[in-house]
């Protein structure tokens, strides 16, 4: 009898997780990007028509809205062959909303990949890496609260309108609880043997160890 799929969680920081269905969906979010020389052999693959004597070559200054896989593929540090411009939510004006009050943005709506996309972000070179990277944590803590505040107070209810405005992190973060609270309820009622260590702690344990036998 075949295994169940068990889910492999994101990577952490600026590092993808491949083998991590959130991270693969991530790295296809699209990023607004300008070539700063020609990129032969993506015209087509980029849906951009080249111009006549160009084949399939796509010029140098053309705007693109590309994955964020390939954006990485081809941004280089020493040689400006690709430059990438912050999404709005990242930029100041929404970073100044997530810093009045964090609690009250749709991140969902916003991108559902927030915090993950964030991170990847500090990738390129930007002179607003350190805000958006501040933004990023302050808006994750100022947040984290109400969500397992949430999470713990809402046994056996409909929680499909405030899970809406999470993202997929957050919601992550948000069943965990609700498993937790799940699991107790039922330890209360002599329904289970054992309270077991939550997944995310467990895979957080499993990284350590073999972060320490590097």
């Amino acid at each position: 009898m075949s295994e169940a799929y068990f889910p492999v969680g994101p990577g952490l920081g600026p590092e993808e997780n491949f083998l991590s269905l959130d991270d693969i969906l991530m790295s296809q979010e699209k990023l607004p990007s300008r070539a700063e020389a020609a990129l032969p052999r993506l015209a087509a693959v980029l849906g951009k028509g080249a111009g006549a004597g160009q084949g399939n070559c796509l010029p140098e200054g053309s705007k693109l809205e590309i994955p964020l896989w390939l954006a990485k593929g081809l941004y280089d540090h020493k040689r400006r062959i690709l430059s990438v411009e912050l999404p709005k939510t990242y930029k100041e004006g929404w970073r100044t909303v997530f810093s009045a009050d964090a609690n009250v943005v749709d991140l969902h709506k916003m991108g559902p990949y927030y915090y993950g996309f964030g991170f990847q972000l500090l990738n390129f070179d930007n002179p607003e890496n350190p805000e958006i990277a501040q933004t990023i944590l302050q808006t994750f803590i100022n947040r984290f609260r109400r969500i397992m505040d949430s999470s713990q107070n809402t046994y056996n209810e409909d929680t499909s309108t405030l899970v809406a405005r999470l993202d997929e992190l957050e919601r992550a973060l948000f069943q965990a609880g609700q498993k937790g609270l799940n699991d107790f309820q039922c330890w209360e009622k002599g329904q289970a043997s054992q309270i077991t260590a939550s997944s995310l702690v467990q895979n957080y344990g499993k990284r350590k160890f073999t972060d320490m036998d590097h």
